[in-house]
């Protein structure tokens, strides 16, 4: 059988010059003269025109929409706002652009002289947006009371410490030591010494410890960067602070780190503080019920004003503060026996008007009540209302207006005394001397009320500084004792310590006046 020999086929390639049968002809465009130019002459013309466009937005469009300058604003201190025509445009150091015209720049530090200047700004037209003109506006500015203009910002510190621990989307100024920067060689001495005594009242951070201490360490340079030797002063003066206030350990085992309190609890220095509290606390001395005799006793045992009852308290000593107490004095002084009731406020509102609760909108608006004030007080004018016990929903401010309306009333036998809201320390001890008397002495204190105090609350109360300090650093909030039936039953006492702005309407806060003697008659 014979085998089939298989058959090979040879392809030729196709000629490079010939095209196949399957190649589509080429689609060629030609571009018609336009108005008796060739194509390569008017693109060339529309290309430049575009390029022209475009330099004149970048170049001069800015220049002649929105014509000014750049004004490179600093100041001495730092810190300063600048104010251009009124609006506020920013703080010292920075760079703001001002449009061209004739301006009015203001600059403003709180604490400190406030400088005006007129000027005319001028304009660039040529690349103004790359390379805007510059107009430097240097300003120093001064203050005659530096001690003033520290104390602003410790009340500026003192309403940041209420914010707690900064975080990394919420941060806090460096008031207290900006401050102490700002007045520069004024920062040495006892005045802003004190000023940052009352400012450590509100170290409840670890932030706010923070700028205490580089405000500590710059007072002792006169503001500026201090030297070996500055630190070592700085650090001898902080010891002998800490030194002088018992209450300091406790303060900062309640500040510090977790690692470092543990190490400061367990120190001999920390321990030695434990046990002279200890011996303190037996030092209290309350005052005896009314009718018996004192070598500190008010006046009278019992005088009746604006339909108010008070009741006096004998002078002593208090022991205040867990768990390291303090020692304070208290000087005799007469307490209203119950908070005051609706009916004898009635009576300041008819003699004022302008705290009547049909004023409650401009009281609002002027801040010193809350859109809750008076809320149960009833239609006065028609006589609703008058009975009962004691009155809430009456702000700080409310209260204290009604202490000094009361003051005017009060006899001549009283000539030196005044009628205010009772010291921290004093309705404190009232309560504590109430209880040891029993029913026998008059006075009721209320469970489940709040009662307003003239102190400006601090956290830190037990830590000394001068009392006109503590006056000038204020606070945003102020101080009531008591309790709430609001609160979980055992939670409050005679020692609790709450706060709320002085604005503040609740019907869970009232208040009860003292008459005590006047600050310049001591």
């Amino acid at each position: 059988m014979r085998r089939k020999t298989p058959v090979t086929k040879t392809i030729e390639p196709e000629p490079a010059n010939q095209k196949s049968a399957n190649t589509l002809p080429e689609d060629l465009v030609r571009l018609k003269p336009f108005m008796g130019m060739r194509p390569g002459v008017y693109l060339a013309v529309l290309y430049s025109l575009v390029l022209l466009l475009i330099l004149f937005f970048v170049l001069l469009y800015p220049g002649i929409a929105n014509p000014g300058s750049m004004v490179v604003f600093s100041s001495e201190p730092a810190g300063a706002a600048l104010r251009v025509d009124g609006v506020y445009a920013g703080s010292s150091p920075c760079r703001v652009f001002v449009p061209k015209g004739a301006r009015v720049m203001e600059v403003v530090l709180p604490g400190f002289g406030s400088e005006r200047v007129e000027c005319e700004i001028p304009g660039r037209l040529f690349a103004s947006k790359l390379f805007p003109r510059r107009y430097e506006l240097n300003i120093k500015l001064n203050t005659n009371d530096p001690i003033a203009a520290l104390a602003l910002s410790a009340a500026e510190y003192a309403q940041w410490s209420f914010g707690g621990e900064p975080t990394a989307s919420w941060q806090v100024p460096l008031s207290l030591s900006e401050g102490v920067y700002r007045i520069g060689a004024s920062a040495v001495g006892t005045g802003a010494g004190g000023i940052i005594a009352a400012s450590a009242r509100f170290a409840v951070t670890r932030a706010a410890l923070r700028d205490l201490l580089r405000a500590k360490t710059l007072a002792g340079s006169g503001g500026l960067s201090p030297s070996p030797l500055g630190l070592a002063r700085s650090a001898s003066e902080i010891a002998a602070y800490l030194s002088a206030n018992p209450n300091s350990a406790a303060w900062l085992a309640e500040t510090l780190p977790a690692d470092s309190a543990a190490v400061l609890v367990s120190s001999a220095w920390y321990q030695k503080q434990l046990a002279v509290s200890a011996d303190l606390a037996v030092a209290e001395a309350l005052s005896p019920p009314p009718g018996e005799t004192t070598a500190n006793a008010p006046p009278s045992d019992q005088v009746r004003i604006g339909g108010l009852l008070f009741v006096g308290i004998s002078g002593g000593s208090l022991v205040q503060g867990d768990p390291f107490p303090r020692h304070l004095p208290v000087d005799p002084f007469m307490i209203c026996s119950t908070d005051v009731p609706v009916s004898a406020y009635a009576d300041f509102l008819e003699a004022n008007p302008r705290w009547h609760s049909n004023q409650r909108e401009a009281l609002e608006q002027q801040g010193l009540a809350t859109d809750d004030y008076l809320a149960d007080f009833g239609n006065v004018a028609g006589g609703i209302g008058r009975q009962g016990a004691g009155l809430g929903a009456v702000s700080w401010y409310a209260a204290q207006a009604y202490c000094q309306w009361l003051s005017g009333r009060l006899p001549e036998s009283l000539s030196g005394w005044e009628v205010r809201l009772p010291a921290e320390a004093e309705w404190e001890f009232a309560v504590k001397s109430v209880q040891q008397w029993g029913r026998s002495g008059g006075v009721f204190f209320p469970d489940g009320i709040w009662e307003w105090c003239a102190d400006p609350y601090s956290p830190l109360p037990f830590l000394d500084a001068p009392e006109e300090a503590i006056a000038a650093v204020g606070s945003p909030q102020r101080l009531l004792r008591g309790g709430s039936r609001m609160n979980a039953a055992g939670s409050t006492g005679p020692g609790t310590r709450a706060f709320l702005p002085s604005e503040t309407c609740s019907p869970f806060v009232m208040f009860r006046p003292v008459i005590a003697r006047k600050a310049t008659d001591r």
